[in-house]
């Protein structure tokens, strides 16, 4: 396989689209070198967890004894957590609370944004099967050189998503965080199915 067959196949599970909305709720109300920490702790632990996948994923979830299904449901049951999150706040209720410290933020950089919002079980299993597929050296570098570029334009998307909270403001803000929790909690809903599908297929 070519590198812009690799390029757009990881475009197509490892990009943090689905992230945006809960790492702009994130962001609400930090100071830009804290947004642009988190940014970056985002965009390094995805980074770090597709790389891992790459030279090691299957004999990780292989030593723990865990199967893409169930990584899938965990990552879903994440989701759905923060989905509801994001339904039941708001902007005023978030102004009478002290700020989030950032030793708070950074795990949640970490999970969910991170993973498995940016890089979920989709991710990890495409990297692991492009990385059997590759025979050679050059193609495991091409497929690196994939997950670089993806890293870099994950980067950019988490960088300048606080511009679009200031654009919003507190009113658009908290109508965004409303309708993306809803999606974000039908998308953990959706990582359930989909994994108790795979472990149990005569549920299909």
């Amino acid at each position: 396989m070519t590198f812009q067959h690799y390029l757009l196949g990881l475009f197509a599970v490892a990009n943090n689209i689905p992230a945006l909305p809960l790492f702009m709720n994130l962001c609400r109300g930090a100071q830009t070198p804290v947004q642009h920490r988190l940014c970056g702790v985002a965009t390094a632990s995805s980074l770090a967890t597709m790389a891992i996948s790459l030279f090691i994923g299957a004999a990780v979830l292989d030593f723990f004894g865990i199967s893409i299904a169930a990584f899938r449901i965990a990552g879903g049951l994440l989701l759905v957590s923060s989905g509801l999150s994001m339904l039941k706040s708001s902007c005023d209720e978030a102004d009478g609370l002290p700020p989030v410290s950032v030793s708070r933020m950074i795990p949640m950089a970490v999970v969910p944004i991170a993973i498995p919002l940016t890089t979920g079980a989709g991710t990890i299993s495409t990297i692991v099967l492009f990385a059997e597929s590759a025979h050679t050296m050059a193609g495991l570098l091409r497929i690196g050189g994939a997950i670089c570029v993806m890293s870099v334009v994950n980067y950019l998307a988490f960088y300048y998503s606080p511009a679009i909270v200031r654009f919003l403001g507190r009113t658009g803000m908290d109508i965004f965080t409303k309708i993306f929790g809803l999606i974000t909690l039908a998308l953990g809903i959706q990582f359930i199915i989909t994994g108790l599908t795979a472990a149990f297929p005569v549920l299909h």
